[in-house]
């Protein structure tokens, strides 16, 4: 059985440092301050955050453990990043499940969940002067080239993934997300119009989902996968418009989910699931490319958009690398036979 071939590990230059974790624990500092007198001070927020637990015994713990710690974490004392991340998490947690039961202070579960996942990278940060993203794509997920295979079976395993990924991404959790937003009483109540605009986006971004993975997988001869990453340069069908068109299609796709859900939070997910994938999974993506591919990827990369769309197709022919390499051939060659002389 022919073994995969393993790409080779991109290196990757880090986008966020040990300031950025520090200056986000002195904004959380001087936030928790902020909501804490708001607390103390405007009831609503008090009802909203915190529901009926008791605000006195409360603070009596998350001032130190959540404000205080912030602001030493801040100044970068590593012992106090170890108790403000910590807590944050237990906070969330706590207020998640006490949200879920009781029906009350559904934003403070928000607020303490978003509070976590930042605190928890911003920790990283501190601690280490980076965040590890290349081990999100490690183990079963690590960039490997497809092994070779007929075209039906690269479609069949495309089609695997799609069902397993739209039904995980798109399905499952977006409604255990809708659900909670209702339990925690967050729900908006959107116009007719919402709902029809989602089912409306929702057709073709997953047409263009579908187009650009049967590309992947005929022309590119793999799999959307990065343990099976195409074999070839894709540069066909949606590619010739934008750089990622499963990445535009995911998005769009959880767009029109959260719009068929009249749930906003559906919504943010997509949206913070572009920033996820844009800042931390494209890099390394590209990074393997540019790895594997060289020049033609370069070109590539500079002449059509990650994002915003070509209003004409890229033919990659027109490249001035194509051009020189069509001149090249086109050359008349020289004869290697010495000339005779006179």
């Amino acid at each position: 059985m022919a073994k995969r071939e393993a790409a080779p590990r991109p290196r990757l230059v880090p986008m966020l440092t040990t300031g950025a974790g520090r200056l986000y624990f002195a904004l959380q500092a001087v936030a928790g301050a902020a909501w804490w007198v708001a607390v103390f001070a405007v009831p609503p927020v008090r009802r909203a955050t915190l529901g009926g637990l008791d605000p006195v015994l409360v603070a009596a713990l998350d001032l130190p453990l959540f404000v205080g710690a912030s602001a030493l974490a801040a100044t970068g004392l590593r012992v106090a990043v170890w108790i403000a991340a910590p807590w944050t998490a237990l906070v969330a947690c706590g207020m998640a499940v006490y949200a879920t039961v009781t029906e009350r202070a559904g934003w403070g579960a928000v607020l303490m969940v978003a509070a976590a996942i930042g605190g928890a990278g911003a920790a990283l940060l501190v601690l280490t002067g980076r965040i590890p993203s290349e081990r999100l794509l490690a183990g079963p997920l690590a960039f490997r080239q497809a092994r070779p295979a007929t075209a039906g079976r690269n479609v069949g395993r495309t089609g695997a993934q799609i069902v397993g990924f739209w039904g995980l991404f798109l399905g499952a959790i977006p409604l255990v997300i809708a659900a909670l937003e209702q339990r925690w009483g967050l729900q908006l109540d959107p116009p007719a119009a919402v709902p029809v605009a989602g089912a409306v986006l929702l057709v073709p971004a997953s047409a263009l989902g579908i187009w650009a993975a049967l590309a992947m997988s005929l022309r590119g001869e793999g799999t959307p996968l990065p343990s099976a990453a195409a074999r070839r340069l894709v540069v066909s069908g949606p590619y010739r418009y934008v750089r990622n068109p499963m990445a535009v299609a995911g998005i769009a796709q959880g767009v029109a989910v959260g719009l068929l859900l009249g749930s906003w939070l559906v919504v943010l997910y997509a949206l913070s699931g572009s920033l996820l994938w844009n800042r931390v999974v494209r890099p390394l993506e590209e990074a393997d490319l540019q790895a594997r591919f060289g020049a033609a990827f370069a070109v590539y990369r500079e002449r059509v958009a990650c994002w915003i769309p070509r209003l004409r197709p890229w033919a990659e022919e027109e490249t001035p690398v194509r051009r020189a390499a069509g001149a090249r051939d086109r050359a008349p060659r020289r004869s290697r036979t010495p000339e005779r002389g006179s």
